[in-house]
Formats: structure tokens, sequence, C-alpha cells
């Protein structure tokens, strides 16, 4: 099948991937993640390994292709540790949280710094504070197992206390 083709006929369902992805990573552009699936399979269509592939299939391979190139691709940012005093060190307070004191999400942004810090503090143990950093520095549910010492499963399982733990705070 021709690329055009092919492209014209999975173009909204292409879409609807790359919109649920950066709703649910938020990273990138959804037009970014649009144009990235559709190089995907620009690729792999002249290479001739979508000619007997199903629809499903493709936007499969697409589907994970784009989770794979948000992990490998996004910025990473410098992360603030909560148990850290804020003013130490090189940033201050200030330099850290209140660079556009115009904002109107500000009021929001440290609400939503404290009560990370609130939950943090009251009721976690050190293994799901190691959890914790590991998914804040981008690693995948194995990775952190295997920095930990743990199976995934185990790690799935923190994550869970994890949410039920902080669910008390937000409701």
């Amino acid at each position: 099948m021709e690329f055009n083709d092919l492209s014209a006929k999975l173009s909204s369902k292409l879409k609807a991937i790359a919109y649920r992805l950066n709703h649910q990573f938020t990273f990138f552009n959804e037009e970014d993640l649009y144009q990235e699936a559709l190089i995907r399979l620009w690729e792999d269509s002249r290479t001739g390994r979508l000619d007997d592939k199903t629809d499903s299939y493709i936007l499969q391979g697409c589907y994970f292709h784009l989770k794979n190139y948000i992990r490998k691709n996004r910025v990473k940012t410098k992360l603030v540790s909560i148990e850290e005093n804020v003013g130490q060190g090189e940033n201050s307070f200030e330099d850290l949280f209140l660079k556009d004191e115009k904002s109107p999400d500000l009021r929001d942004r440290l609400n939503d710094l404290f009560l990370a810090e609130t939950i943090l503090n009251n009721g976690f143990t050190l293994r799901e504070k190691q959890v914790l950093r590991g998914y804040a520095e981008g690693l995948t549910t194995r990775q952190i197992g295997e920095k930990l010492g743990v199976s995934h499963v185990s790690v799935v399982k923190m994550t869970d206390r994890i949410r039920k733990k902080s669910r008390r705070y937000i409701d």
C-alpha cells in the first residue's frame, strides 16, 4: 500500500494516539507526536515492513514507537528534591518557584509543592520514597525494580500503596 493512502486511512487514529499520549505525558506537542508517528509510518512503508500488516498492527507499532520516543527524548528538567531545604545552595526560593510573579497559576504551583511535601513527609516508607525518586528521574518500572533490587511487580505494588496514601491528602 502506498504511504499516501495509508496515512490518509490512519491519520485520524494516529492523531487520537498522539492526543492520548500528549495528555498522559504532556512533554511534547500533539502535532509533534503526530508528525513523529507519520515519519515512522513513512520509514516502515518505504522499507516494505508494512506490506502484509493489518491496520491494528500498524497502529499498535506507532503507539509503541511514540511511547519509546517520549521516553528517550523528553528533556530532563532540573528536579528539586522535596527533602532539601529551599534557599540553601545556589538557588533561592524565589529563583526556583517565583520566576513569573504575575503567573496566574503560581499559587496553584506552590499549593501543589506544599501538598507534595506534606504527603512525602507523612507516611511514606524509605522504599516508597525511592520508588518516587525513580519515577522522578524518568525510569521505567522495570528500571526502578533493577535499581532497588526488587521485581517490577513489587514496584507496581508500592506504586499502588503510594497512590492510596496520597489520595488521603487530596480528597
